[in-house]
This record gives C-alpha cells, sequence and structure tokens, in this order.
C-alpha cells in the first residue's frame, strides 16, 4: 500500500511538472560592485548575484533574443548572457571600453561608445560574429547613441564637449556634427524619423534636432538632469529619466511636449516596461535600489535592494521599442 501511494504521488508530480514555468527574471547591472542581480519578477525579490567584471554599465539583446550581451567598461571585454537565467554563456575579449551598445535596425551593425576613449567603435554583425569595420573619434566621453531607420546612421552624443554628431556606419564618416547644452546624454529618433531628441544632464530640457542637418529646432523643458529615454510600445510616447530631479517625463514624440511627470526617487536613470504596459522598472542609482511603478497610479510599489550603482536594466518580456 506505501509503495502504490508512492508512485501515486510520483505520477502526479510528473502530470504536473510539465505545466509548471520557470518565473522570468530582470537583470540589473551593479556597475560599482562589478556584478549583476537577478531579480524574480513575480515575487520581486533578488535571486542571487553574479560577478560580471569591471564596470558593467549598458546591456543589449541580441537581434534574435537567444543572448543579452553587456558591456564591461573597465574591464575591456563583453559577456554573452542566456536571457532566461542570467547564466554566463562566454566572454568576448579586447573589446576596448564597451560603454553604450547598439544594434542597428537591419541587424548588420554592432556600435560601442568607447566613454573614456572619446571615440566610437563601429562593428559588422552577422549570426553572432563581430568584426571591427572601424573607430571614429569624437570629441570628449562619447556618450549614448540612436540609429537612423535606414540604418545608415548612428547618433552620438559626446557628453563633456556638449556635442551630438551623425556618423555614416559604411563609411565610418562624420556627416555632421554641432553643439548642444550641457552633457548630452540620451538620444532617440522619433518613430516617423523626423526629430531627433536628446537628453541634457546637465541642463534641464531636452533638445531637438534635424536628424538630416544636426540643426536644432526647439528646446523642451522637462527637469533637472535629462538624461534617458525608453519608448513606450506605442509609436507616439517616451519616457526620460531627469536624474537630478528625481522625476520621469512622459513625451509625446509626435506634438513634441511633455504630457505628464511623475517622481521616483535616488537618481532614475535606465528603465524597462512590462509587455502589457502596466508596471516600469527604473535603476535608482543613487539609492542601490530598483523602483517599480505601477503606470496606472504613476506610483512606486516596490522597491528592490541591489548593488552599487545600478544602471542597465533588462527582462525579456519588455515592451515593443518604438
Amino acid at each position: 500500500m506505501a509503495l502504490r501511494r508512492l508512485v501515486f504521488k510520483l505520477l502526479l508530480v510528473a502530470a504536473i511538472l510539465p505545466s509548471v514555468t520557470h518565473a522570468e527574471i530582470a537583470i540589473v547591472l551593479n556597475s560599482k560592485d562589478d556584478d549583476m542581480s537577478l531579480i524574480d519578477t513575480t515575487t520581486y525579490k533578488v535571486i542571487k548575484r553574479v560577478p560580471l567584471g569591471k564596470e558593467p554599465h549598458h546591456l543589449i539583446p541580441t537581434p534574435d533574443d537567444r543572448y543579452v550581451v553587456v558591456g564591461n567598461a573597465a574591464g575591456n571585454d563583453l559577456v554573452m548572457l542566456d536571457p532566461s537565467s542570467g547564466d554566463i554563456v562566454k566572454r568576448l575579449p579586447r573589446i576596448a571600453d564597451p560603454y553604450h551598445l547598439g544594434f542597428s535596425p537591419d541587424q548588420k551593425w554592432f556600435v560601442i561608445t568607447a566613454n573614456r576613449l572619446d571615440r566610437v567603435d563601429i562593428y559588422r554583425y552577422d549570426n553572432g560574429n563581430f568584426t571591427l569595420a572601424g573607430k571614429v573619434p569624437l570629441p570628449k566621453t562619447t556618450s549614448h547613441m540612436a540609429f537612423s531607420r535606414d540604418s545608415k546612421i548612428a547618433y552620438v552624443t559626446a557628453q563633456d564637449s556638449n556635442q551630438v554628431a551623425a556618423i555614416e556606419l559604411a563609411t565610418q564618416k562624420i556627416i555632421w556634427k554641432t553643439s548642444t547644452g550641457k552633457e548630452p546624454a540620451g538620444v532617440w529618433l522619433t518613430p516617423d524619423g523626423q526629430h531627433l531628441l536628446v537628453g541634457m544632464t546637465g541642463e534641464d530640457y531636452i533638445e531637438i534636432f534635424s536628424p538630416m542637418s544636426g540643426k536644432s529646432i526647439k528646446r523642451l523643458k522637462t527637469g533637472k538632469g535629462a538624461h534617458q529615454f525608453l519608448p513606450q510600445g506605442d509609436g507616439r510616447h517616451a519616457f526620460l529619466t531627469n536624474r537630478v530631479e528625481n522625476t520621469i517625463s512622459i513625451i509625446d514624440m509626435q506634438k513634441l511636449d511633455v504630457v505628464e511627470s511623475f517622481r521616483v526617487p535616488g537618481g532614475p536613470d535606465c528603465m524597462e516596461l512590462r509587455k502589457d504596459g502596466t508596471e516600469l522598472w527604473v535603476t535608482s542609482r543613487w539609492i542601490n535600489r530598483v523602483s517599480v511603478v505601477d503606470l496606472s497610479t504613476k506610483k512606486i510599489t516596490q522597491s528592490i535592494h541591489v548593488g552599487r550603482s545600478p544602471h542597465g536594466l533588462y527582462f525579456p518580456t519588455h515592451a515593443a521599442r518604438q
């Protein structure tokens, strides 16, 4: 009888197991601790901390979503992660100062801003293979990037020389370069391709440029420390972190206006948005936390303790990047 009960229990467990799904994880890069925090997105609990390398700042999924690429800026390497588990799959050594990372929309180019080396490194990308095409020197402290819709141009900010430049990827030539406000950082191209938005971390506004000519069109006041963009996934709105003012602005990319702002403490920086649009996750760099915002109320529902200076943030089931 005891044996029969044991067999029954084992059969019951076997029947249940196929329906069990693994919890999704959020990957958070702790830049000053040289590691990452893996967070269960259902329970909002940190599962574990994993060493990565020196100064991981930004991360991006590969075009096929097979890996998440992390740049160790001071470690001079790229780390490929399994996005479902956060496990380290492999390392690509001798990649100089990979600060901000980007794949072009056509998936043929991979671009790195080498922050401390004052240059942009352009790689050809083919099915997981990275081949260096060229290095483009820029004025001091290359920062963030965006791409033209046709994948021909990368727009890059130079934070400590107050400039933004347009670089032709195929030739690695600078098409135009123009002056901006203080400390330009995050950069985003509107879905219609007509306006280039640049966050001025040393000011309280974003500056809007023509992506064709580099001519300044408008300055839009948002909040002190305007820094990083994330599209809301509806093709019209984008979030912007104002790192000094401790707010996030919602920008209408058609009207070029601020729709709404709400508070997030501790130097809000990088963001990730749930696929259903219900929650915005934000790294709060100065208080070593990830803040989770309920977008129906614009209130923080979770404050998750992570490592020092949390920066890049990613989870697989995010909203569309448009």
